[in-house]
């Protein structure tokens, strides 16, 4: 009877609900000491001015905004295509959770001019600070990152240069509050594509100092935005970006209509639609040149893409933190799971592999500005954010492919990453684009090696300029096909030097080092014939968790 009532008692307990506490409810800025690390390098005298405000985002990132994303992407907004008269309003009526979190996050901006002016009078780095903001928003939701951030600035960059002065002062007013409080949009995509501008068909044509804009776009994200940037199709044949605003400047309605709502897989917080122009009135977002506009534009895609690397590195992180409390809490085979040592070493990997992300996408922000850095961070973090989410599923087993659970939402949302900003391919082109037309391979590989400390690395970058010269010799089909081998050696070897210029910082207690071996060792050593089955035992996940999760 005694051992009956033991057993009892211990399978009881397995099913205690309060053992199973995920990243929901927890303070995400006070559980991140890779974060806290990096903004006190970035911040440096400044980071005792904005711990308290850290403090209060990190709260408001794991409960409201996080209970908020739940809510959300189970009522996702609806379109309400006609008025009680029938005349065609398409108005998105967004959720009330959406909204509750939308005040929360701009109540707490830390993009506004007035956050980022108090913030350099206290001595700390308003870029970094947007970092971290758009870090904690993207573990909680990327789609609420998408339904803010979403091309903001390049309306207002674009605006400010070629709009003229009445428009300029509307696109003001929208922005008033920074780039991620207007709820803009880029409208793109068309059903011929996304990346073939020869195949667009949206036109424009001339109309005062105004223009009309007619076309069908296929893919549209944030279509409930005031400021869309539609590209289209000027009567001399060139492609240019145009200003649309949801009113005419005489207030009336302008000619833009919603078809539909699309029905998709995730990042159901950010309203995505088939949008028509019938005659919409627009600015031409360029200069007396009818290309010059599409080239400044291309130029801020760059900052879009590290838009959505942050989503990727952010889905990675919520993932680790999910998979590191689930480990914790789960049982089997007698014991917790985080003590068995295959978990262990996957949970090893997802920390070093999402370090790593992390050190690329915040370099990318807050370091040196690399012509080539956005797409090969991109490429890598966008993807690591659907693996990681992934393996949190795998780390729950069954119960992570239940929507109830948190984790499935996160592999539905990151799915996303590697198709916003440019798929891998497209990145790869982008790589190559700034190779061969500004050489702009030579200033990263002096950054990698300004950085590197190890032999190892040192070896990596000496490889990469060999391989990077071996690929310029290749004709241009074949240099094509080996674009994603190279992209992929060039991120690796920027990711090892980085970990490495971390721990050059000498913040921690020799931990980043140790991140910054694994990586290394992991991605460029070799590993002979058994793969590392014959190497030396050791188990540094303790070191490692001690680091990632407080």
């Amino acid at each position: 009877m005694g051992r009956y009532l033991i057993e009892s008692f211990d399978s009881s307990d397995r099913y205690a609900t309060e053992r199973y506490q995920g990243a929901a409810g927890r303070n995400w800025w006070s559980c991140d000491p890779t974060l806290h690390l990096l903004m006190r390098r970035h911040l440096g005298d400044g980071f005792a001015w904005a711990t308290p405000y850290l403090e209060k985002l990190g709260a408001l990132m794991g409960g409201t905004v996080a209970e908020c994303a739940e809510a959300t992407d189970r009522n996702p907004p609806r379109l309400e295509k006609y008025d009680k008269w029938g005349r065609d309003v398409s108005e998105v009526v967004m959720p009330p959770s959406f909204h509750t979190a939308r005040d929360a996050l701009m109540a707490n901006n830390f993009t506004s001019p007035a956050f980022a002016d108090e913030a350099r009078a206290n001595g700390a780095n308003p870029a970094a600070l947007a970092a971290a903001w758009t870090y904690l928003l993207d573990q909680a939701d990327i789609g609420m990152g998408c339904a803010l951030g979403t091309g903001g600035d390049m309306v207002v960059s674009l605006a400010e240069r070629h709009a003229p002065e009445d428009v300029r002062e509307r696109v003001r007013a929208i922005f008033a509050n920074g780039y991620y409080s207007g709820e803009a949009a880029q409208m793109f995509t068309e059903r011929t594509g996304g990346s073939d501008l020869a195949a667009l068909e949206a036109t424009a044509v001339p109309d005062g100092d105004s223009w009309l804009v007619s076309g069908f776009k296929w893919f549209a994200s944030n279509a409930n935005g005031s400021a869309f940037v539609v590209l289209a199709r000027l009567p001399d044949g060139a492609v240019a970006p145009l200003l649309v605003l949801w009113e005419r400047r005489d207030g009336s309605r302008n000619g833009v209509r919603i078809r539909r709502l699309k029905d998709k897989l995730g990042t159901r917080s950010v309203a995505s639609a088939e949008v028509e122009f019938a005659d919409a009135e627009a600015f031409l977002l360029a200069g007396s040149g009818s290309g010059s506009g599409l080239g400044t534009m291309m130029k801020l895609t760059n900052s879009s893409r590290l838009g959505v690397a942050m989503m990727g590195v952010g889905v990675a992180r919520r993932a680790l933190v999910e998979s590191l409390c689930y480990a914790r809490a789960r049982e089997a085979f007698g014991r917790p799971l985080i003590e068995q040592p295959l978990m262990r070493r996957k949970l090893a990997e997802l920390i070093v592999e999402v370090e790593a992300a992390q050190a690329l996408v915040f370099d990318g922000l807050v370091g040196p500005r690399l012509r080539i850095a956005p797409a090969l961070i991109k490429l890598r973090a966008a993807r690591l954010g659907v693996t990681a989410a992934s393996d949190a599923i795998e780390v729950h087993g069954g119960n992570g492919y239940i929507e109830q659970w948190p984790v499935a939402r996160l592999l539905r949302d990151a799915q996303v990453n590697p198709i916003w900003e440019g798929g891998d391919n497209i990145l790869c082109l982008d790589v190559r684009r700034a190779m061969l037309k500004e050489q702009a391979h030579l200033p990263f590989l002096d950054r990698l090696r300004g950085v590197a400390t190890s032999d190892l690395v040192a070896r990596g970058i000496d490889d990469l300029e060999k391989a990077l010269a071996a690929w310029q010799a290749l004709d241009r089909e074949t240099a094509e096909a080996r674009l994603y081998p190279l992209a992929q050696f060039m991120a690796d070897v920027y990711a090892a030097a980085l970990l490495e210029e971390q721990a050059s910082w000498g913040l921690d207690d020799g931990r980043k080092s140790l991140v910054a071996r694994l990586y290394a060792e992991a991605h460029l050593a070799d590993h002979g014939p058994l793969r590392g089955i014959d190497a030396a035992p050791g188990d540094h996940f303790d070191t490692l968790l001690a680091g990632t999760l407080a």
